[in-house]
């Protein structure tokens, strides 16, 4: 036997695709086999198994045990849980080798997916193109292995409360905040969360529902912040929390309803965290802010620049020994009191700690960042045979017309070019067939320029900036 999957669900993080069209059970069974099968060469035998509440992932789950259990690997079942709680289940179960969270993340609800964890490190590259070639071939082991049920939320809330320990109690209990799970699969956790948090808490949208109806679970679109914003301002809320489908994106506005994108708050939780660990290294992905790089700076720590995508950043953070890592997309990491692993739950009780260890709220923080004038994260449609070369055209342009000018260049992940005007970003999408721009200077000429900047290279290469399309 053997199973080919669809060249478009292997890719670069995860395994991602649509429902009965490019995945389905009998993919989900060979993803169970040939990742059980692989564990089981290195050593591990127990796997934990959680999922999201879109609609097709119990099917999905039930076909995963059962290729993972054929393989002789043993499941430890937590059921429906957002991500970071299937990442603590394998994080912190001392006997548990490996993890697979089953959930279409923040995409749209015909989606559905795969989050890979294998002894302790992320399961992606050249590990889930292994997976595709040894499914290809039918190369799997046999064997029978037993499966269990395990409740892991109680233990999973009085961990994300400790981030509080040490904070004082009467600045906490002053705080007044909205969360908006958008029905996603963080909705019971929160629940239980916030039941037991000190201050006042008010909810939105906590039952989870696969069909999403009431707004997109994707915190990084400003659209899908309104409900919040909305209750923020109604209730006269200190700040508001939001989370993507599966829980590891936070978003957040603060008591004026501005949005905190992904790079402010790691400003927050950089100078949190740096006054506990001096020195320390600092990760961000080459989309952040250079006010966030100099935040980093001023507060003494390391500001490391390095490649999008949750994998690549965990496996750099271990790297690095770095207490603290977050991406533009709202994937925030902390390894000094927790696992180094995504959770927006825990990203919400540590801004919470912030604040209160900081002495200033929230508003007062995003108050005080510098106002920069930037652009969202553009992508628009470029043909997959041509996004790469692209990018290397651009690359050889700029190395011969740069060479004696001030203009500075990074080509840590696509091409960061930094100029007296700011900065612009070109990158190739590791999981779409698009490319990534985004821009940012101190005055609206500046960007304008540097935009037109971005526009030239472009065309140079035969391309233009069409319509944005989504994640």
């Amino acid at each position: 036997m053997s199973h080919t999957f669809d060249p478009t669900v292997l890719r670069e993080y995860d395994i991602r695709g649509i429902i009965g069209e490019t995945l389905g059970p009998d993919d989900a069974r060979a993803i169970g086999q040939v990742f059980g099968s692989m564990l089981r060469e290195a050593g591990g035998s127990k796997v934990a198994v959680g999922y999201d509440g879109r609609v097709s992932s119990p099917i999905l789950e039930h076909a995963l045990v059962e290729g993972l259990t054929a393989c002789g690997c043993d499941v430890v079942r937590i059921g429906m849980a957002a991500t970071p709680m299937l990442y603590y289940a394998e994080a912190s179960g001392e006997e548990i080798d490996g993890g697979i969270e089953i959930t279409g993340s923040h995409n749209p609800a015909n989606y559905n997916g795969f989050k890979l964890v294998f002894q302790g490190r992320p399961f992606f590259g050249e590990d889930i193109a292994r997976l595709g070639e040894r499914a290809a071939a039918g190369e799997w082991m046999d064997g029978t292995g037993a499966t269990e049920t395990r409740a892991i939320m109680p233990a999973y809330i009085d961990r994300l409360l400790a981030g509080l320990d040490g904070v004082d109690p009467e600045a906490l209990a002053a705080m007044r905040i909205g969360w908006d799970a958008g029905n996603g699969a963080a909705g019971p956790a929160l629940e239980q969360l916030a039941a037991r948090l000190p201050g006042e808490h008010h909810l939105l949208y906590t039952e989870v529902d696969g069909n999403f109806p009431n707004h997109h679970p994707d915190p990084t679109v400003e659209a899908n912040l309104e409900d919040l914003r909305a209750l923020v301002a109604e209730k006269g809320l200190d700040f508001g929390i939001a989370f993507d489908g599966d829980g590891d994106r936070i978003g957040a506005i603060d008591g004026e309803g501005r949005v905190i994108w992904g790079d402010q708050l790691l400003m927050i939780y950089a100078e949190d965290a740096l006054s506990r660990h001096k020195g320390a290294t600092v990760i961000a992905d080459v989309k952040a802010s250079r006010a966030l790089f100099d935040h980093v700076a001023q507060c003494g720590g390391k500001p490391l620049m390095w490649k999008t995508g949750h994998s690549l950043i965990k496996s750099k953070m271990k790297e690095t020994g770095s207490p603290l890592a977050g991406e533009m997309s709202g994937h925030v990491f902390f390894a000094d009191d927790y696992y180094g692993f995504d959770d927006a739950l825990y990203a919400g009780v540590r801004l919470m700690a912030a604040s209160a260890r900081l002495g200033r709220s929230v508003t007062q923080l995003r108050g005080a960042m510098p106002a920069m004038v930037n652009t969202p994260e553009m992508r628009f449609q470029v043909d997959e045979s041509r996004k790469f070369a692209a990018i290397d055209e651009v690359k050889a342009r700029l190395a011969a017309s740069t060479a004696d000018s001030p203009v500075e260049v990074d080509s840590t992940d696509g091409v960061r070019v930094t100029s007296d005007d700011g900065w612009w970003l070109l990158r190739a999408s590791n999981t779409q067939d698009v490319l990534v721009a985004r821009a940012e200077s101190d005055s609206q000429q500046g960007l304008d320029r540097l935009m037109a900047q971005i526009d030239e290279q472009l065309k140079l290469s035969g391309l233009e900036r069409g319509e944005s399309v989504g994640h």
